[in-house]
């Protein structure tokens, strides 16, 4: 056998070990991922309306990732009502006015449809119109508890408008056993626009 043969199959079984690897890899990943779903009958319009939602016990951190959703999407219609929610979920330490103004910025031009784009079913194409009922679908990756002991977890949501998932960041209060809002700006990120709003579609 020539060196050219020797070199070629030492490529290809290079080759076959970096596709087996890469298919372990995906199936280790995706045995580490667990998912999640909520449904509600409604949007709340106010705290006192999230309050009386089961998942407002804060004791599971998935549910508190979908109330951060549902929170951030009333901003479009009504500012306070969404900063009383995000209060409410961020818990001992509520919103900056950094961050207000934050939320602020990523809602201008119109974009009331960002945090609706988690919801299941909506899409550019139906211009972010969710199914109903409404259902939010949080899931964590095998990456989501690196810093479990440390108080803190990492939760995904899909949106309809993205191709990658986005995330929030909650942290534990031993003294409850609650989870509250750490980060949440990642799920204000662009998205694609909707259909009627698409001047080439």
């Amino acid at each position: 056998m020539g060196l050219f043969d020797s070199l070629f199959r030492s490529a290809i079984r290079q080759g076959s070990k970096e596709i087996v690897n890469q298919a372990v890899n995906q199936a280790a990943k995706a045995a580490g991922t667990k998912s999640y779903s909520y449904t509600f009958q409604k949007m709340p319009q106010t705290l006192e309306e999230m309050k009386a939602l089961p998942e407002a016990s804060l004791k599971d951190p998935a549910a508190v990732a979908a109330l951060i959703v549902l929170a951030l999407d009333r901003y479009g219609t009504d500012r306070q009502a969404c900063f009383d929610m995000m209060n409410f979920l961020k818990g001992p330490e509520p919103l900056s006015e950094t961050e207000k103004q934050q939320i602020n910025n990523q809602y201008m031009d119109g974009k009331n449809y960002v945090a609706r784009s988690y919801l299941k079913g909506a899409t550019p194409e139906n211009n972010y119109t969710p199914a109903e009922p409404l259902r939010i679908e949080p899931f964590e990756n095998p990456y989501s508890r690196d810093n479990y002991n440390q108080g803190y977890i990492k939760i995904f949501l899909q949106s309809g408008g993205a191709d990658s998932p986005r995330y929030v960041v909650l942290r534990n209060k031993p003294s409850t056993g609650q989870w509250f809002a750490n980060q949440f700006m990642p799920l204000l990120m662009g998205i694609r626009i909707p259909k009627e709003q698409d001047k080439w579609a």
